[in-house]
């Protein structure tokens, strides 16, 4: 009876002290229509919004946030159109794409209140994104006459920041899951592109990614491909507002990947060095990319980490993989290809059954949907009431 009450008593803490400040979903689509078996570059660029490509579905954010009361959509979108190949990555848009990304953006923040991740899904990669996540070249890679140079990845922020300065519902993700290169390029790239955030005057809350997928299971882990380790030379970062956090990946199936029905990873287990490591630099992080299968041996593992989330204030916010308005049956996370249907509301099964948005969303991750979430202010690692500029 004792061991019983400590451990409600113990949860309820949890639960109050909890900074979870954003919590959501991530929506993939914007990065859609440029696979190429070949991999041939440049195809599917520009692409047509609404046949190649698509940012949100307006009527699935409504029931996000008018039934589900989250606050956070990370919104994907491709280097290779914003920036065009024939202009290269840099400040020059092109405009009509950014147009269209900005509405989705606005739609999110505007109209409907809440916070956006703006998310290049690129892998720390421009010029090819055929055969992501292993095509294209490396951005700062000065051995690569064709790679996209830091600077260049600096303009580029400093040019997006300008533009969204003043909605306060934004959030910087700097760039998705970058991977097998030298981890100290990817904190000069980051840290670049975070002084040139700061420089346009935009004071929103940044993420910034590690090496390795920048998966929480191997931040403290060297190994080739993945060098130093991201937990070597990370906490290196500089923001003269602090207001940055680290982005983190985590699936729960067999090798990390998120491509596996099994579920045999233990969230709690694998993200406890990286937890002991932003305690010890003191900082945050946000884990916008996480899932399992819709199977029942899945659930405990979901929950798990989303309470070991909620445990621990060195996490601020999370999105769960993935929404979107192009999956269809397809499943973005956990299926071994199985068409199961995605996080998308009304999504459907290849077999007619509710897909993952019934199975998973509502089934394991809207249960521990936190209630104390912002609902207004600008973007911070402070959580609700925290001031443009942080000490």
């Amino acid at each position: 009876m004792f061991s019983t009450l400590l451990t409600v008593l113990t949860l309820l803490a949890a639960q109050a002290s909890s900074t979870i400040y954003y919590a959501g979903v991530a929506e993939s689509g914007g990065e859609f229509g440029v696979y190429s078996a070949t991999s041939v570059v440049g195809t599917g660029l520009p692409g047509k919004l609404g046949v190649d490509y698509q940012f949100i579905s307006e009527p699935a954010i409504d029931i996000y946030v008018d039934q589900n009361k989250i606050n956070l959509f990370r919104v994907a979108f491709l280097l290779e159109r914003m920036c065009p190949l024939s202009y290269g990555l840099g400040a020059k848009f092109n405009e009509t794409h950014f147009s269209e990304y900005e509405s989705a953006i606005n739609y999110i923040t505007v109209t409907k209140g809440a916070y956006a991740i703006l998310d290049p899904h690129n892998y720390m990669r421009y010029n090819n994104p055929s055969q992501q996540p292993t095509t294209g070249s490396i951005i700062g890679d000065t051995t690569d006459v064709k790679a996209a140079t830091t600077a260049q990845f600096a303009a580029f922020w400093g040019e997006l920041a300008g533009r969204f300065k003043s909605n306060e519902k934004v959030i910087f993700g700097l760039m998705n899951e970058p991977h097998d290169m030298d981890t100290n390029l990817i904190l000069a790239n980051d840290q670049a592109a975070i002084n040139a955030i700061r420089a346009a005057g935009a004071n929103q809350l940044i993420i910034a990614p590690g090496n390795g997928y920048t998966g929480g299971h191997s931040w403290t882990q060297s190994y080739t491909g993945n060098s130093p380790a991201s937990s070597a030379v990370m906490y290196k970062i500089t923001d003269p507002v602090n207001n940055t956090a680290l982005d983190i990946h985590e699936y729960l199936d067999s090798d990390f990947s998120g491509s596996h029905s099994n579920c045999t990873q233990s969230g709690p287990t694998n993200l406890a060095p990286l937890t002991a490591w932003l305690k010890q630099y003191g900082l945050k992080a946000m884990i916008t990319e996480f899932g399992a299968s819709n199977g029942t041996q899945c659930s405990s593992y979901i929950t798990d980490i989303i309470k070991y989330m909620a445990a621990n204030d060195e996490y601020i916010g999370w999105t769960a993989w993935a929404a979107g308005p192009f999956w269809g049956t397809s499943s973005p996370c956990c299926s071994d290809s199985k068409n199961w249907g995605s996080l998308e509301p009304g999504s459907k099964a290849a077999d007619g059954t509710p897909g993952m948005y019934a199975s998973v969303w509502q089934g394991d991750i809207q249960p521990l949907l936190p209630t104390t979430l912002q609902k207004s202010g600008i973007s911070s690692i402070h959580g609700p009431g925290a001031n443009a500029t942080h000490s």
